[in-house]
């Protein structure tokens, strides 16, 4: 397959299954706009390998670590058009590809079926799994100034992304057998997440929600020192990131303005309120 076409896959990609992060992706220029699609669609098909409960987990490990194979030879692959658009970007930009090893790290921790006792421990997941994707897309956009600095704050944005995933998904997740919050917060807040016949959570909702509004906080954090990052990139870069940042702050908003409802469904963001935050983010208003 030829590299055009195998740019216009993953773009699709993007456009289907990765629809929040599409609204940034479709400002950049299109050589970028292509890049980041390549990095997106090969993050998705780690990501799917990881979530996918229907088949059992060695077969998902073994899985994910022909992925890491196949990453590892990338040339070797035409007839994959993911690969092919992800060595096509990645030999025009200095794209750090193995940042994708840490993501396949985080998707093995899943399978595992890993639990978090500390938020240090957290911490290592959503760097793994979210982290890795900042910095893989700071790859794309280059940065202005100090580069150690630009990565350090990429990967924070997508620590805080990945941490207000994990709030919107509580539910969802507990269903599926996985709690992402630390075991010590969970305590510290007398909570268990245990679930009745119906999936309704068996807590006290107001600890429940308090202990909401504590991880959304420290997400909060998070946010502040990644959005240090778009003074460092191109306008069309930093409205790209400064779009998927801000979807995701305010779905953090809404969760952190009602616990109770996250708890009970998962929240999205209106298409029309998602093309404002990006229509602000493209002239340069943070929202």
């Amino acid at each position: 397959m030829d590299a055009a076409g195998a740019y216009r896959h993953c773009e699709q990609v993007v456009r289907s299954q990765a629809r929040n992060f599409s609204y940034g992706i479709r400002l950049l220029p299109p050589p970028k706009r292509r890049a980041l699609s390549a990095v997106y669609a090969f993050a998705r098909r780690i990501d799917d390998i990881g979530d996918d409960n229907d088949a059992p987990p060695d077969a998902r490990l073994a899985a994910l670590a022909a992925e890491r194979e196949r990453l590892a030879a990338l040339d070797a692959h035409p007839d994959d058009p993911v690969l092919v658009a992800l060595a096509d970007a990645a030999h025009r930009m200095p794209i750090p590809l193995e940042a994708f090893g840490e993501l396949i790290d985080g998707c093995e921790a899943d399978v595992r079926g890993a639990a978090y006792d500390t938020f240090d421990d957290l911490l290592w997941y959503c760097r793994c799994v979210a982290g890795s994707v900042g910095r893989l897309s700071l790859g794309v956009f280059g940065t202005r100034g100090d580069l150690r600095a630009a990565r350090a704050r990429a990967d924070a944005l997508g620590v805080a992304l990945q941490l207000t995933n994990i709030l919107r998904d509580v539910r969802e997740d507990r269903l599926g057998g996985r709690v992402y919050l630390p075991a010590k917060d969970l305590a510290k807040f007398g909570c268990t997440l245990d679930q009745d016949a119906s999936g309704r959570f068996t807590d006290p909702p107001e600890q429940l929600a308090d202990l909401i509004r504590f991880q959304a906080a420290r997400a909060g954090e998070w946010y502040g020192t990644g959005l240090r990052l778009l003074p460092m990139l191109d306008r069309r870069s930093a409205a790209c990131t400064g779009t998927m940042a801000g979807i995701y702050r305010r779905l953090l908003r809404r969760i952190t303005a009602d616990p109770q409802t996250a708890l009970r469904t998962r929240m999205s963001l209106p298409t029309r309120e998602k093309v404002a935050v990006a229509a602000a983010a493209l002239t340069g208003i943070r929202r």
